[in-house]
């Protein structure tokens, strides 16, 4: 399955309908403009995509529409506190766009010690990608990539915002708060990756 979020609701692809609040079969690139009506105009906060090749349609979705790649942390200090940071009046993961010529693990690991001011870090493994979609200021729509890694900071660095691209805040916040700190003000896709790398 695959989940892409837009406005914080939910469009997932299958090869099988689902228990969602509307099912949409794949009939050519028009279905994905029909979801995406649905998801922005009406109170339908999750639509599923469903066809027999999943990774078919996946392909087609993804040539559809301009796509951004961008890759950040999760990373955990030496008292397995994690590192958030605060933008946009929520709560969210030190991420950025992949510049030219760089890898995702590149890009991660620039990204967490420019937003946040600390180093001396390292990569434990890839977690997974992340979806979502906006419209840029010209009105076309973007999906964004963002690939998602665990990784470790040796030590105990304090942290500080990157002011100058919005953020207010840098902590590190120990996990037994994340359920109550973090996952009430946080994105969706943010949600999802913490819970797929962390036992909350």
């Amino acid at each position: 399955m695959y989940k892409v979020f837009i406005n914080e609701r939910k469009l997932s692809f299958t090869n099988t309908q689902q228990k969602t609040d509307k099912n949409l079969k794949f009939v050519n690139d028009n279905t994905f403009h029909t979801a995406i009506d649905l998801l922005e105009n009406s109170p339908t906060s999750s639509v599923n995509i469903y066809a027999r090749d999943t990774e078919e349609v996946w392909r087609i979705f993804l040539a559809t529409f301009k796509n951004i790649t961008a890759a950040g942390g999760i990373v955990l200090n030496s008292n397995n506190d994690i590192l958030f940071i605060h933008r946009l009046s929520k709560w969210d993961l030190p991420k950025g766009k992949m510049e030219e010529g760089e890898s995702s693990e590149i890009t991660a690991l620039r990204e967490v010690e420019e937003e946040c001011s600390i180093s001396d870090l390292s990569i434990e493994k890839f977690i997974s990608p992340t979806y979502h979609m906006y419209m840029d200021q010209v009105g076309n729509r973007i999906l964004k990539i963002t690939y998602w890694y665990k990784m470790l900071h040796h030590g105990l660095q304090k942290p500080h915002p990157q002011e100058i691209e919005g953020i207010t805040k840098a902590e590190w916040v120990p996990q037994r708060d994340i359920k109550t700190k973090i996952l009430p003000n946080t994105f969706q896709n943010i949600h999802l990756i913490l819970q797929e790398t962390l036992d909350l």
